[in-house]
């Protein structure tokens, strides 16, 4: 009975459900309502939607951290959690609006500004002024969502695609494999299709 007992309770401090992620419509979405934003903002959701990349290294990424040519890209992560190194690669979508931001950036960027995002009057962008220019993206397609949504959604979509849990870890920048394992479990929608998927017709 103890050892039952014990169980039950590990069990329960587990997550019981994937952490929230857009669905690919929700992600069409927003990436319409992207391109009737600003460069800057465009390229901000398209960087963290398609690489997963937390807030914070977002905001902390310098120019010379993004390397894009006309076939590749990646962003070099410096100051992830734990002060990890790590390089996640760029599709073409997001290697386009990068480059397009790029352009922008240096007509505004102040002398010497090293960060890659930076603010209208030329200056660093900040953690929150990051999360602040997705939810207006996010607002503009009638979605709730914060910047972490879109890191969720990154790691959900490796997961269901079927990649490695150590190679999704690695791109995520998860020191622990437990954290990635999370998003193998299913999700609400996940829940709610199983039982739809049991009606019957009479």
């Amino acid at each position: 009975f103890l050892g039952l007992g014990a169980a039950i309770v590990r069990r329960e401090e587990l997550p019981r459900s994937a952490p929230r992620a857009l669905d690919v419509e929700q992600q069409r979405v927003l990436l319409q309502a992207a391109e009737e934003s600003t460069a800057r903002d465009r390229a901000i959701v398209a960087l963290l939607l398609f690489t997963g990349l937390r807030l914070s290294e977002a905001a902390a990424l310098r120019l010379a951290d993004v390397r894009i040519s006309a076939r590749k890209g990646l962003v070099v992560v410096r100051s992830g959690k734990g002060d990890a190194y790590r390089e996640v690669e760029l599709n073409a979508l997001v290697r386009a609006m990068l480059d397009e931001w790029v352009a922008q950036r240096a007509k505004i960027a102040q002398e010497g500004e090293t960060s890659f995002f930076v603010s209208r009057s030329g200056s660093a962008l900040s953690s929150r002024s990051v999360d602040l220019a997705v939810r207006r993206v996010a607002a503009r397609a009638r979605l709730e969502l914060s910047a972490h949504v879109l890191r969720h959604t990154f790691v959900t979509g490796l997961v269901r695609a079927g990649n490695d849990l150590v190679l999704v870890a690695e791109l995520a920048g998860h020191r622990r494999l437990e954290t990635t394992r999370r998003y193998s479990l299913p999700s609400k929608a996940d829940r709610q299709k199983a039982v739809s998927d049991l009606e019957i017709d009479f």
